[in-house]
């Protein structure tokens, strides 16, 4: 009997750089400085995205949609889940709930977390208390304690649909 369930893990992070806007669980957060990258570099968004695509056995972000397609260019990362969600959707799987981890030394993330659900929970078809979304600093520790970049670790669970 094939697995009812699968868990993938996925991990992004991206250099701080300026003159580019910081997004993180597809909310824009006020920030000098922003993530840089082929797309609009979402650390969590791209973190999720490789645990969903792990789980069902569908490789990673950078093979889905490789970072040498010029139509990937500056996407908005909330299309790159809504596609690997539905690739774990065609090979039969259902979103049962992530945990996501951001490292960063700033800006504040506390403010922003239940609106980084509430996006995220909405693209997965859930309930935002499916998405658990922390936010934790390096201690000063690191490049990211450095402030030089922000990193994102997500944890998904996935179950055969109609199991």
């Amino acid at each position: 009997m094939k697995s009812q369930i699968r868990i993938g893990s996925g991990f992004d992070i991206h250099r701080l750089v300026s003159e580019r806007r910081l997004v993180l669980g597809g909310v824009e957060i006020p920030s000098e400085l922003g993530l840089e990258g082929h797309s609009d570099a979402d650390v969590v968004l791209h973190a999720l995205c490789d645990a969903i695509l792990g789980a069902c056995g569908a490789g990673d972000i950078g093979v889905q949609f490789p970072n040498t397609d010029p139509t990937f260019k500056n996407i908005d990362s909330t299309i790159l889940l809504e596609r690997s969600f539905a690739i774990a959707r065609q090979k039969g799987w259902e979103f049962v709930n992530a945990d996501i981890s951001i490292l960063a030394e700033r800006p504040k993330l506390s403010p922003y977390i239940d609106q980084m659900k509430a996006r995220i929970s909405t693209i997965l078809s859930s309930f935002p208390d499916q998405v658990g979304i922390k936010a934790t600093t390096c201690e000063g520790l690191g490049a990211i304690g450095r402030g030089e970049g922000i990193a994102a670790m997500a944890t998904v669970l996935l179950e055969r649909a109609g199991s």
